[in-house]
């Protein structure tokens, strides 16, 4: 008989060497368990950990952690953002696990959460706005429900205000790259930047779902589907090293990237080719750029990278096309074309 072992969360992940193994924790953000369920060392670590595992006082801001934890808006959450939340739903809990519930519609509470936020702001702006969105989001699901009277950290602005609007990879860049890089990064690059994907969704690319003539893929962050025309670049690139199946991806030692390994790869060779600046996660917004250099609407790159209308305007209005002089050039010369001017109409 199977028997179904509450909470227990899993992950599986593709080693360096091709190997896929499963880890387990007995639940999410739990402790990890060793070997696999049915292993004796296994149950008995299971149910140590859930015998140890104390319930939560209900009244206090962990009742609260943990019941967004369990819910079908946390179901919802891509894995990654699901890891990220964990650390520092962690931090969270440490700090603020046993404040009282009754607290959360006192004035003062804002100011603590606040000065909770400026003390991490003094090692990470960045990571003090993200453990304050987090924190924020779960109160308002909480508010949501019933189960807190008030969001002390609604509307609390941000410390963070970098941006990313000359992080643009030029023509220069490019060429840098494929200059300088290993031969078997130079088809991340080609990928990126005719198909306009996030990282982790190429790295999962698969040959199954390349057909000579699009890539369909749906994305791991948000869901969208897209289906995407490969261009000749592209094409060529793709047809040098066609396989049938696997992953299209794949590092020096013929075998599926990690993240890390990717990450890390990629920086270095970044780094031996000069290209500084600029990052994988900027060649997302460079296609989009491109694409709109040589006339493409919003709705055209929308439905090739997956970004909503809005995302699409929003990258194209305050990121990336305030700082790209080819748009000037290309206004111009189409003024220089003579764009016909009508005549005003007659009073």
């Amino acid at each position: 008989m199977r028997v179904r072992l509450k909470g227990l969360n899993s992950r599986t992940k593709t080693l360096a060497d091709g190997s896929v193994v499963t880890y387990y924790w007995a639940w999410k953000g739990g402790p990890r368990l060793p070997g696999k369920p049915g292993d004796p060392e296994f149950m008995a670590a299971y149910n140590a950990a859930v015998a140890s595992k104390a319930k939560p006082r209900q009244g206090v801001l962990l009742s609260v952690l943990n019941a967004f934890q369990a819910s079908s808006d946390w179901d919802d959450l891509a894995p990654r953002t699901q890891a990220d939340y964990v650390k520092l739903i962690k931090v969270i809990e440490k700090k603020f696990g046993d404040f009282p519930l009754s607290g959360m519609s006192d004035r003062r509470t804002r100011g603590i959460f606040m000065e909770w936020r400026d003390e991490r702001a003094k090692a990470s702006r960045r990571q003090a706005d993200y453990g304050w969105q987090v924190l924020a989001r779960i109160l308002s699901w909480g508010h949501g429900r019933g189960l807190v009277s008030a969001n002390p950290c609604e509307k609390g602005g941000r410390l963070y205000r970098g941006t990313r609007a000359a992080n643009v990879w030029t023509a220069a860049d490019e060429a840098a790259f494929y200059a300088s890089a290993p031969a078997h990064l130079h088809l991340p690059l080609t990928l990126a930047l005719w198909t306009g994907q996030r990282q982790g969704d190429l790295l999962r690319l698969t040959w199954q779902q390349y057909d000579g003539k699009v890539i369909r893929l749906q994305q791991s962050k948000t869901g969208t589907r897209v289906v995407i025309p490969v261009g000749a670049p592209l094409k060529a690139a793709l047809e040098a090293m066609r396989g049938k199946v696997g992953q299209i991806l794949l590092n020096s030692d013929s075998v599926p990237w990690t993240a890390d390994g990717f990450r890390s790869s990629w920086r270095k060779a970044c780094a031996a080719a000069g290209v500084v600046g600029v990052t994988f996660n900027d060649i997302r917004g460079t296609a989009v750029t491109r694409l709109a250099i040589v006339g493409a609407t919003v709705p055209e790159i929308a439905t090739i990278t997956g970004h909503s209308l809005r995302d699409v305007n929003a990258i194209l209005d305050s990121n990336y096309l305030n700082r790209d002089p080819a748009l000037g050039e290309s206004a111009i010369r189409k003024l220089e074309t003579g764009t016909k001017i009508p005549d005003r109409a007659s009073d």
